[in-house]
């Protein structure tokens, strides 16, 4: 990184703590929202990106070995013409991470050479494409995929040392939890929207044999009441 960044980051949060300092205002003759003289210029070589942290959860990945992992793990694909089990899985995470939510979504950033330099890639599955390879998973495939992630996720909290070993919750919240085309009830009802569904906080701790597992709200209400948890 520029060691003339940090400066430019401070003089631009002072301009805006100038600009939003509490002051004592008249009565305006118009509106705050004026009518700007902004100009538009397109350069031929500099390239801007909305989501620029993608490059660095990306590197991220790499220093993870999660893209070999999964390849090592998940076993789909006879040939790779040219994508990897890897290129299928990353490319539906990111869209995740970017806020597409669905498959058809991958197709903004397919056709983005901003976003396809960040991730140093000729190009990334299209959308049939990738749904095509979510019907390629029987069960075990599914169980061997999360393996991955758990392999990977132990090998994170071994680097990071035994202070990260401790409990730590995570709240989910309802609103999070929609669904955008509706779901139909056994009796014949849809039902669009929000569909209720719970809070859920996860407590996660350190158990036998180093393996971090997590457990909801929920289950652990019933496992304090002797009800039975699957």
């Amino acid at each position: 990184m520029s060691r003339f960044y940090p400066k430019i980051i401070r003089n631009r949060k002072r301009r805006i703590e100038r600009r939003l300092a509490r002051k004592q205002y008249e009565d305006q003759s118009k509106p705050i929202l004026g009518a700007s003289n902004i100009h538009y210029e397109m350069a031929e070589k500099s390239q801007g990106i909305s989501y620029g942290g993608i490059g660095a959860i990306h590197q991220m990945v790499g220093r993870l070995g999660l893209a070999d992992e999964v390849n090592r793990g998940v076993s789909l694909l006879k040939v790779h013409v040219p994508y990897w089990e890897s290129d299928h899985v990353l490319n539906m995470a990111y869209n995740v991470l970017l806020g597409g939510m669905r498959l058809e979504d991958i197709e903004l950033r397919r056709n983005d050479e901003a976003f396809l330099g960040a991730l140093d890639a000729e190009r990334i599955p299209d959308p049939t494409t990738a749904g095509d390879f979510t019907r390629r998973f029987e069960p075990e495939d599914v169980e061997a995929l999360m393996e991955c992630f758990n392999r990977t996720r132990e090998r994170v909290w071994k680097k990071r040392g035994r202070k990260l070993l401790k409990d730590a919750l995570i709240r989910h919240r309802r609103d999070d939890s929609r669904d955008l085309g509706g779901v139909q009830r056994g009796d014949g009802h849809q039902l669009q929207g929000d569909l209720g569904l719970p809070s859920v906080d996860l407590k996660f701790g350190q158990h036998q044999g180093g393996v971090v597992r997590g457990q909801s709200s929920w289950q652990r209400s019933q496992s304090s009441r002797g009800g039975r948890v699957d």
